[in-house]
């Protein structure tokens, strides 16, 4: 009997002192209530605690940096864009009594930061054009955010760490139509520069083949002006050669008539051996020439081969 209750007694004793003490984590904070009403400052630093037991009861808070995620929202920007919108936040609890006091579990306080959260990214992005949060601006839009949600969790006992987006993007069907209209644009550019390109060609190349035309005029011109310069110029020496000695040049212009007339061809020339155009054969002089009938100055006549056969 004395066994049994000297038993007893160490169990109780034992009981007593396990609910006496606690434990806080590194990653935890606690808070000591007495019938719900806070006793004690927060516990912080980790370590062995102590409390007095079935009056007592300790609640525990995560001192790490909590995620908060939200669903898509589908704001308007300030150029009347519909947008799709995903953010996150992350936070942590910066005042555990207050923490407590305001909302007392993570769950709750999940649901009003997010609350908060869409509120201020709603009225952000009604103040911000696409572009701007899509390309120029977005960091100074997630800060904005940042701030007007930490300026209302602290009222809760939450530091809001960071604000993020995701994706910031136009609906699909929305997203279809647009790049429907930017490939009309991108083809309309297109089809506007292959026109002034044909344009500039033709005009290049109408102005090289004008300049064509006129530096070959030119060239025919100059090559006229330089023929005739040389007819003439052959001209006179000719004339100076007959001038010196006339009988060498009727000699020299008779020798080319003999070259340019008995030349291999189909031509027949049926001549008189006593024609002028053969005196140079007879007398080397060319003086004692028959006299002939006038023939035109040639003393040739040409027939076909038919005429000369018969």
């Amino acid at each position: 009997m004395r066994s049994g209750i000297i038993a007893i007694v160490v169990v109780v004793i034992a009981v007593i002192g396990y609910l006496s003490v606690y434990v806080v984590n590194p990653t935890q904070q606690a808070l000591v209530l007495r019938f719900g009403q806070i006793v004690e400052a927060p516990k912080t630093e980790p370590g062995l605690y102590f409390k007095i037991p079935f009056v007592q009861n300790v609640v525990y808070m995560d001192k790490r940096i909590l995620n908060l995620n939200m669903p898509p929202l589908e704001p308007i920007s300030s150029d009347k864009k519909r947008l799709i919108v995903d953010a996150f936040a992350r936070y942590r609890i910066s005042d555990p009594v207050l923490f407590y006091q305001r909302v007392q579990n993570v769950l709750t306080a999940n649901r009003r930061l997010s609350t908060l959260l869409q509120s201020s990214l709603r009225s952000e992005v009604g103040r911000t054009s696409f572009v701007a949060l899509v390309r120029d601006d977005r960091s100074g839009v997630m800060e904005n955010i940042r701030r007007d949600v930490s300026a209302n969790a602290e009222e809760l006992g939450i530091e809001v760490i960071d604000v993020k987006i995701r994706r910031a993007d136009l609906p699909d069907a929305n997203s279809q139509a647009i790049y429907a209209r930017m490939q009309t644009e991108r083809q309309r550019e297109a089809t506007e520069i292959r026109a002034q390109g044909e344009e500039q060609s033709r005009r290049i190349r109408s102005r090289a083949d004008r300049d064509a035309t006129v530096i070959e005029a030119e060239a025919n011109r100059d090559a006229e002006i330089i023929r005739g310069d040389g007819d003439a110029e052959r001209n006179r020496i000719f004339a100076e050669a007959f001038g010196a000695d006339p009988e060498f040049f009727a000699f020299y212009r008779s020798m080319q008539a003999y070259e340019a007339g008995l030349q291999s061809g189909d031509t027949s020339l049926v001549l008189s051996p006593d024609s002028s155009f053969f005196r140079f054969f007879k007398d080397p002089t060319g003086v004692n020439a028959p006299a002939v009938e006038d023939d035109g100055g040639t003393g040739i006549s040409t027939r076909s081969p038919s005429l000369a056969s018969q």
